[in-house]
């Protein structure tokens, strides 16, 4: 089903879901984050590997009410303010989190995009989170004996993800550095792909990974869609808009005119936003 973004949030996005918006280093998401941002989603779950800019703009603007992540930061920059600003300060509302580490995360996608209930891993053994977070629980091989740990699938009631082409029935295709989209898309009960271009038909490209149109619930066509990050093959990453968000989230005067005026006004197309202070 193919669909305007704003569609395709309005039918897909709710107040309460567990949402992940996947994407590693390019592809990420961020006009369908800034979507969800105008449409004013409230207490959010939001699962991402490696939240970065888009979740810091989300949790400022007060969508999300919990975190699951393995690792958060400006990439290359430094700490995401905002989700800091939420944690210490309850601002603009409290944010539970949720922390496992990457292994613990990739495995929890599969599972859930298996259909099994949770994955073993030794990951875990000897480190502080088994403590700290309860969806991490040890377990007793049945076969060995051995002292293993074991985490819940994650099943997103949607995952959203960017990629370079859809064809025009829905099948998607993607190519570069692919993350963990595949499993948190199959792992999702619907699923939404933002990409740069529909195309009548995908033709190969080396490397590529494509996502047919029947696990697919609807695709938007978004070009540039995926700035300030870069879409391999399109589009180079915005450096600069990544240094610039770092002044412009740090005071919560500087990020409610930047939510104003580069994401919640009509105007604003730029789907990275981060250029203007």
């Amino acid at each position: 089903m193919i669909l305007p973004l704003q569609e395709a949030i309005g039918k897909l996005i709710a107040d309460g879901q567990t949402v992940a918006l996947e994407g590693f280093t390019h592809l990420i998401p961020m006009a369908a984050g800034h979507e969800i941002i105008r449409q004013r989603r409230r207490d959010l779950t939001l699962v991402r590997m490696t939240p970065d800019i888009v979740y810091d703009q989300m949790i400022g603007a007060g969508c999300a009410r919990k975190l699951v992540f393995s690792w958060g930061g400006n990439p290359g920059v430094g700490s995401l303010h905002r989700f800091r600003d939420a944690i210490q300060n309850g601002w603009p509302r409290p944010l539970e989190i949720e922390e496992h580490s990457h292994a613990g995360m990739v495995n929890r996608y599969v599972a859930g995009a298996s259909g099994i209930p949770f994955a073993v891993l030794r990951g875990y053994v000897g480190t502080d989170l088994v403590g700290q977070t309860a969806t991490i629980a040890p377990i007793t091989c049945p076969f060995t004996g051995e002292h293993l740990t074991a985490v819940p699938a994650l099943t997103p009631d949607v995952t959203i993800v960017h990629a370079q082409r859809a064809d025009r029935t829905g099948n998607v295709q993607l190519w570069g550095i692919t993350g963990v989209q595949k499993e948190a898309l199959l792992a999702a009960r619907a699923s939404l792909v933002t990409v740069e271009e529909i195309v009548p038909e995908l033709t190969p490209v080396p490397g590529a990974v494509v996502l047919p149109s029947r696990v697919v619930t609807a695709v938007a066509e978004a070009p540039q869609g995926a700035r300030p990050s870069y879409a391999h093959g399109y589009y180079e990453r915005d450096n600069t808009a990544y240094q610039n968000w770092d002044a412009i989230s740090r005071d919560r005067e500087r990020f409610t005119h930047w939510l104003d005026t580069q994401v919640l006004t009509p105007q604003a197309t730029t789907p990275g936003g981060t250029r203007d202070g």
